[in-house]
């Protein structure tokens, strides 16, 4: 089987950043990017806990979802199996500085937070309680100075 473009960036020389992964055009000719919002380096420190992940989640598809800009472009947010990060759609043919302002924004939005999760009860949510939202705040603050701040090529194109 061939593998999938994914599992073809050498992820030992991965760093922290924003990255177009793919680029899929649909049937009526729109064209989807699929960004890797990557918060830690691969295999090389630890990896994000499922709990902070899954109330980033929450947080950060509530804030794109009502992003006045954005919201009409957002497909998906969500969480990498890998638990080293996020997938991003969005509708239109976009390079990672393209929403380098919008990450600084979400990021932000998370690491700020104060309060319930949104959409964190049982009706809502189906494993509401499996959240850590000060390790989601931890996270996302860590990845706004570490990465977002200052952002090199080295944070926006994956390693050749």
């Amino acid at each position: 089987m061939k593998k999938i473009a994914s599992f073809t960036i050498d992820h030992t020389r991965l760093e922290p950043g924003i990255y177009v992964s793919r680029k899929d055009t649909t049937p009526s000719g729109d064209v989807i990017t699929t960004f890797d919002i990557r918060m830690t380096r691969p295999n090389r420190e630890a990896a994000l806990s499922p709990e902070a992940l899954h109330a980033m989640e929450h947080l950060a598809a509530t804030y794109l979802r009502n992003n006045p800009e954005w919201a009409s472009r957002v497909v998906y947010w969500g969480p990498m199996g890998c638990c080293t990060g996020n997938y991003l759609l969005l509708s239109g043919d976009l390079r990672s500085r393209d929403i380098l302002p919008l990450m600084r924004d979400t990021m932000s939005f998370v690491a700020d937070y104060e309060g319930e999760v949104p959409g964190a009860s049982a009706r809502d949510c189906g494993n509401y309680t499996f959240m850590d939202l000060e390790a989601a705040r931890q996270a996302a603050r860590r990845y706004l100075d570490e990465t977002l701040s200052d952002p090199t090529e080295n944070n926006l194109s994956y390693p050749d």
